[in-house]
Parts: C-alpha cells; structure tokens; sequence
C-alpha cells in the first residue's frame, strides 16, 4: 500500500509540472532569485549578443541600457540573460551560475570565453582578397571595403 502510494504522489508531481523534483524549482534555476525590479521598472530591449562579436563591446552598450537600476549589480547580472542569444545563450544557460559571487566574475568569464572574437584580427593583407561579387554594385563593395579596413590591425613590430 505504501509503495502504490509513492507511486500516485509521483504521477501527482509530474502531472503538475514538476513541483518538488530537485533543480528544477525557481530558486535553482534563477542567478539571483531573491533579486526585486524596482516598481514599474521595464528592461529595456537589449541588443543582442550571438557570440560573434566583441564581448567588451556588448557590455558596454548592455549596461549603457541599465539607466534606471542604478548601480544595483544584481539586478545586472539578472538582466544580462535577456541580452544575448545563440551560442552566447546557450553557453550563459550551461554555467552553474552559483559560482558568480558578483558582476565582475561574471563578466570576466563572459569576456573569456568570448575573447577570440577580437584575438584573431584582420592583418594588413586581408583587404587584398576581397573580391566585387557580381550581384553587388560597386558602391555596396566600397562600403564593405571600407568597413574592413576598418577593422584591421597592424602588426607589431619587433625591437
């Protein structure tokens, strides 16, 4: 009888969405669970982050939307979830966020792990192979030369 028992509570709690199966409760999949939006505080649409990009560059223009929590770096780190999609998400999700005791140790494993993307800069050769596709009129090419020479680094130089 006891055992038909625990087997009908276990259909109860799947049945309800999975109240009580450990790791799955608010409290453990939240960063900051305890964390209060101020009243009549709406985030702000972020611009998002794929995992491409600069790091640095997209917590500057993530926190640059910020203006309204203050100086509140949980609420920061609450937030910064809405801000990134893709590959960046998907790794976000896959941290145990525990380990993030403030917004500085989450933002410098945000930037590590995105570091790449501004490692492998473009060298002074790269322009030489871009190439006019004949579906683009010679205007449009101008502009994505530009816009890649832009980008380019020179090399150091040695002493």
């Amino acid at each position: 009888m006891a055992e038909e028992l625990k087997k009908l509570i276990g259909r109860v709690h799947s049945v309800e969405g999975g109240k009580g199966v450990e790791g799955l409760n608010y409290e453990d999949l939240c960063i900051h669970p305890d964390v209060k939006l101020p009243e009549g505080y709406k985030p702000p649409k972020f611009k998002m982050f794929d995992g491409t990009s600069d790091p640095k560059l997209h917590l500057r223009t993530y926190y640059d939307k910020l203006v309204g929590v203050g100086n509140n770096e949980q609420i920061h780190m609450k937030l910064f979830m809405q801000s990134l999609k893709g590959d960046a998400l998907s790794w976000y999700i896959s941290q145990n966020s525990k380990k993030w005791s403030n917004w500085i140790s989450m933002a410098s494993d945000f930037v590590d792990r995105f570091r790449f993307n501004t490692e492998n800069v473009l060298g002074i050769f790269y322009n030489q192979n871009l190439k006019k596709k004949p579906t683009k009129t010679f205007c449009e090419y101008a502009t994505l030369w530009r816009s890649e020479a832009a980008k380019v680094r020179p090399a150091l130089e040695e002493e």
